[in-house]
């Protein structure tokens, strides 16, 4: 089912990424949003995780606290879009 507000979150969340990480060679379509986001392609790093954190808590009201739980929420574009759905205020 085609979903236009998660669909809209994703590629809000890729441009974010992209921003944050200063991965300005690639565009949102370069990111699957079931690819490891962590390593492997992307290759971020612990400073990128804690950058996209405070971006989602800015933009969003959404805290990402702790090693766990960033490396559990940017596990995949799919996995940070619902985490900041189950924990928006």
């Amino acid at each position: 089912m085609f979903d236009t507000a998660t669909d809209t979150l994703k590629l809000t969340l890729k441009e974010l990424i992209i921003e944050e990480c200063d991965k300005e060679d690639l565009t949102p379509a370069d990111i699957d949003d079931e690819q490891p986001l962590l390593g492997e392609q992307l290759d971020l790093d612990s400073l990128d995780v804690l950058q996209i954190c405070m971006a989602i808590k800015k933009q969003y009201g959404v805290r990402i606290e702790g090693n766990t739980a960033a490396h559990r929420a940017l596990k995949n574009i799919n996995t940070l879009a619902q985490t900041i759905v189950d924990n928006a205020p």
